[in-house]
């Protein structure tokens, strides 16, 4: 059967633009739907981290990305008094970029979506809502329509009707998600129902300093924050309780007025551009794969703000599933590739939305008595501290004899300047993209002609710190040094989506090398880019 499309998306928001950008770059043949006629034009993220900046460099223009970005050094949680509780550090670098930005949001839906549709491969269809999804065995039918609204202000679909094949499927349609409720996936809920009033402003004079601070007040009388959006415009929040009615809330008198009791603001200080009630919850979808369908994104986890990770696991799922759909359609890998995505990805975000949801505990404690023990716990030190951030603990990661992960595999690889004859800047931008191979010196004696084949075949790129080998770079600030000396490594493998495979001696390359090879469920017999997978 001739299929039309390698991919459909389902969704333009995060996921869907690091996606459709990941498979465009790779030469794919790449369908989106988007019900809504162009990207929304406001913040609705505010953070990302290092790793989230390097994801959005491979798929996007960087600089117009983070051109009002602000680094962020902490996230502070207070107690009514205004006395810490929790401090998050967010100081420091990672993967070439700030550990923690501050950043607008519609700055990287520009950036990314500016490279997708100058990548040729990807039709983007906005304004269309898909009304029906038809799984098959070695297909994917799906049926879209045009999506306008009345001069009443109401949603509706037109009577024109489309329907397209495609080999994969990726529902990246949010929380609410068309794909997942019509597969009939469940999902689990962690109880979280938490509703804020956000208000976002633009700045038209310059703030006092704190308000460049991400602060979270946990006031038993009524929880709120504030936080920057990016350099120029700030956001403030404010939990709307129970049994109140949002919908005064959500009046511009009622803005105006907290912004001045809370924080002496008016509208000489700050332009609101939006107001309204969201409900933050917790919920992980029970499968993110059927068949050659996935879920990605809100569709596939939803995550509390509390850490401000919400679209970062988004955007990993997108950059995740880019490369290992693309191995797949290139005839690199068998689909079982495919099922390594689930296993990675779901434990992550699981994760992180279980230290959110812990984090919204602290925030949303309304009562006075709860709030008194929770605050003299944290003066006594009697809290468990957070969880660490979470990494890759199962699928295409390096594993010993044991059976446990390597040291080192699956945390995010370094990131550096390095510089070559064709010029200095970050690893990905001189040396490349995609699978990398970097090691303290000639790797090459240590591979037979197959494990050299099979590194060429994937793509993998590679650079040594001596001088002299072919591949020859100069690390310019010791990034790579210092990490493998620290720890005790003379060679790593890094993955598409910046996390390592494996890192260790050279005398392990070797088999490091096979059993990527297998978990890469490699076939080894490419197939030129939109040929039939």
């Amino acid at each position: 059967m001739d299929l039309e499309y390698d991919v459909a998306i389902v969704g333009y928001g995060p996921s869907g633009l690091v996606l459709a950008s990941a498979l465009g770059n790779a030469g794919h043949r790449v369908v989106v739907f988007e019900r809504w006629p162009s990207l929304y034009g406001l913040p609705r993220l505010t953070h990302i981290d290092g790793e989230t900046a390097r994801v959005i460099a491979s798929v996007g223009d960087i600089g117009h990305a983070l051109r009002d970005a602000l680094p962020v050094a902490d996230y502070r949680y207070l107690d009514g008094a205004g006395e810490k509780l929790i401090e998050l550090d967010w100081r420091g670098e990672s993967c070439g970029y700030p550990a923690h930005l501050s950043i607008y949001q519609p700055d990287i839906e520009d950036a990314i979506d500016r490279h997708v549709r100058r990548a040729g491969g990807v039709e983007v269809n906005q304004g269309w809502a898909v009304v029906g999804i038809r799984p098959f065995e070695d297909r994917v039918e799906l049926t879209a329509r045009p999506w306008s609204q009345s001069r009443t202000g109401q949603w509706s679909h037109t009577g024109e009707e489309r329907t397209i094949t495609a080999k994969y499927l990726v529902g990246a349609d949010g929380a609410n998600s068309f794909v997942r409720t019509t597969l009939g996936i469940e999902r689990g809920d962690n109880g979280v129902d938490d509703r804020w009033l956000n208000i976002d402003t633009e700045q038209l004079c310059e703030l006092p300093p704190r308000f460049a601070r991400v602060t979270q007040f946990c006031d038993p009388e009524r929880g709120h924050m504030h936080m920057p959006i990016g350099r120029s415009r700030q956001r403030f929040e404010l939990a709307v309780l129970e049994g109140e009615d949002q919908a005064p809330f959500e009046e511009p008198e009622f803005a105006w007025g907290w912004l001045k009791k809370t924080h002496g603001l008016g509208p000489e200080d700050v332009r609101i551009q939006r107001q309204v009630v969201y409900t933050f919850q917790g919920r992980i979808a029970d499968s993110w794969r059927l068949g050659r369908v996935f879920l990605a994104g809100d569709a596939a986890h939803t995550t509390p703000p509390y850490m401000g990770q919400g679209a970062c696991s988004g955007m990993r799922d997108g950059i995740t599933l880019g490369w290992k759909l693309d191995l797949v359609l290139r005839g690199l890998a068998d689909d079982a590739l495919l099922d390594t995505y689930e296993a990675e990805r779901r434990p992550h975000a699981t994760a992180i939305t279980e230290i959110s949801t812990a984090l919204g505990r602290v925030a949303n404690t309304h009562d006075p008595a709860e709030a008194a023990a929770r605050d003299e716990a944290f003066r006594t030190g009697d809290v468990p501290p957070l969880p660490p951030f979470p990494t890759l603990g199962a699928g295409v990661v390096h594993h010993g004899k044991d059976d446990a992960v390597s040291p080192a595999a699956g945390t995010l690889a370094p990131h550096g300047v390095v510089r070559t004859a064709a010029g200095e800047g970050l690893f990905d931008d001189v040396v490349g993209r995609g699978f990398s191979l970097l090691s303290v010196r000639d790797w090459r004696t240590v591979l037979d002609p197959d494990r050299l084949s099979f590194l060429r075949a994937l793509g993998v790129s590679t650079a040594t710190l001596t001088d002299g080998a072919e591949d020859s770079v100069d690390d310019m600030a010791g990034t790579y040094a210092s990490w493998l000396d620290g720890h005790g490594c003379e060679v790593l493998i890094g993955r598409p989506d910046y996390h390592l495979f494996w890192a260790g001696t050279l005398t392990g390359l070797p088999e490091a090398v096979d059993q990527l090879r297998t978990r890469l469920a490699w076939t080894g017999s490419p197939a030129p880019v939109g040929a039939e997978a």
